[in-house]
């Protein structure tokens, strides 16, 4: 399976620091946004991910990421020219994914909760076509909101409502087969000029191969798009991190406790950054292999 971290669009809701660098590069308390989504895909085991940004801010991504191989991985790029919506990474990346499965990520969604990879082994066993996930949240209307039974079946997809039929959203987290490709190319445009992830997720329901997973209390979930967001994750990473004295979505740790990586290769990596705390934490995991704080 390939990965994809969208991280396209203006991100006009965090003007006007938005107006010289992509959102995705602003700090999540003390590492970048973009570390957050790539350490999720990295839990799924996914190793080849496709960083989708526009032309303005690409090369920065670039600066910041490398080719990936430093932590195991291999990184590609790829241009967005205009926001088309969600749906056109799937466009964007159509030879990059080639025959392959892909898991989509957005850049601003934050996830953190106890054996998220376990989520995902499960998907891979099952080898759905499409899935989805549900967090409940007490305001859905700003969301993709989704309708489920008792039995776990989808019965509604709707884009913002006015008067949501649940409480459970669609975070920005997919896993789609390889029609996604096709189906993407065949969307119209909405109102928006742009063609829509919620139309995308409703032809596969209308297929019936499309399955959620809804996330259970322990999962937290930030959209960190806007200012109050932003400032909730931070506060959040900050106080995990103060009060157990392990990182959340260190990039480096996941690579070395998957094998990636080997000690040394871990230790050059935290020389790098040893007058941070975050490379202090990398330096004493390299110097002892008994510390483990996996957050999957």
């Amino acid at each position: 399976m390939k990965g994809i971290i969208l991280a396209g669009g203006t991100g006009t809701r965090l003007y006007p620091i938005t107006k010289i660098i992509s959102k995705h590069l602003i700090p999540v308390y003390d590492k970048p946004m973009i570390y957050y989504p790539l350490s999720i895909l990295m839990l799924a085991g996914i190793r080849e991910i496709l960083i989708i940004s526009n032309e303005q801010d690409i090369l920065l991504y670039k600066n910041l990421l490398g080719d990936g191989s430093q932590i195991g991985l291999s990184f590609s790029y790829a241009i967005q020219k205009l926001p088309k919506g969600i749906p056109d990474a799937f466009i964007i990346g159509e030879n990059f994914i080639g025959e392959d499965k892909v898991a989509l990520i957005l850049g601003d969604n934050i996830f953190y909760g106890q054996h998220f990879s376990d989520i995902f082994s499960e998907s891979f066993k099952e080898q759905l076509h499409a899935e989805i996930f549900g967090v409940f949240v007490n305001d859905p209307t700003p969301f993709g909101v989704v309708e489920v039974d008792i039995n776990g079946n989808i019965l509604s997809i709707e884009e913002k409502p006015i008067n949501p039929k649940s409480h459970y959203v669609i975070p920005g987290l997919y896993f789609y087969d390889n029609q996604v490709i096709e189906i993407a190319k065949n969307l119209k445009p909405s109102n928006r000029n742009e063609i829509e992830i919620t139309d995308l997720n409703k032809e596969y329901l209308k297929k019936g191969l499309l399955h959620i997973n809804l996330m259970g209390r322990g999962m937290a979930w930030f959209d960190s798009g806007t200012y109050d967001s932003l400032l909730e994750a931070s506060q959040f990473i900050a106080a995990i991190q103060r009060r157990q004295g392990l990182f959340i979505a260190c990039i480096e740790e996941i690579a070395y406790n998957l094998g990636y990586i080997n000690h040394e290769q871990l230790f050059k990596l935290s020389k790098n950054l040893e007058k941070t705390d975050y490379g202090k934490f990398l330096l004493t995991l390299s110097n002892n292999s008994n510390i483990c704080g996996r957050e999957y």
